[in-house]
């Protein structure tokens, strides 16, 4: 329960990152992932090499996004239950069925509209938006 609780506190905390990033527009998005980038390049010294694998995978999937164009319904599934996201298959097989995603849309307004048919819940929604790109 302490790892699926802490799994989730990532997660969530990832996609306010993102959010909070994505209001401020692009001129900040680099400067901003650049120490998260750098932080998690710095445990080369651990002697615990496997716990530092471990959790360096869990970082970059937690800040990886995958194109809601392109990538897999696999590929997809797969960023979304890192970020949270409960039945990601689900979810993964209805971002899939409603592309194209316009490129110029940061924020997947399109793909928002087409989510809110199900009734998903907003933090549902922020979440599955959270683990994509256009």
């Amino acid at each position: 329960m302490t790892t699926t609780t802490t799994r989730l506190f990532a997660a969530c905390a990832a996609a306010a990152l993102a959010f909070g990033l994505a209001a401020c527009g692009g001129t900040t998005t680099p400067s901003a992932t650049t120490p998260a980038s750098s932080a998690a390049a710095e445990p080369t010294g651990s002697t615990d090499d496997s716990a530092t694998a471990d959790e360096d995978d869990e970082t970059a999937a937690a800040g990886a996004k995958v194109s809601a164009n392109t990538a897999s319904e696999d590929e997809i599934a797969a960023a979304l239950e890192s970020a949270g996201v409960s039945n990601p298959e689900r979810w993964a097989e209805e971002v899939v069925e409603y592309r194209p995603y316009p490129a110029d849309d940061p924020n997947l307004t399109t793909l928002r509209d087409n989510l809110a048919k199900y009734n998903p819940g907003q933090e549902t929604t922020d979440l599955i938006v959270s683990a994509l790109a256009p």
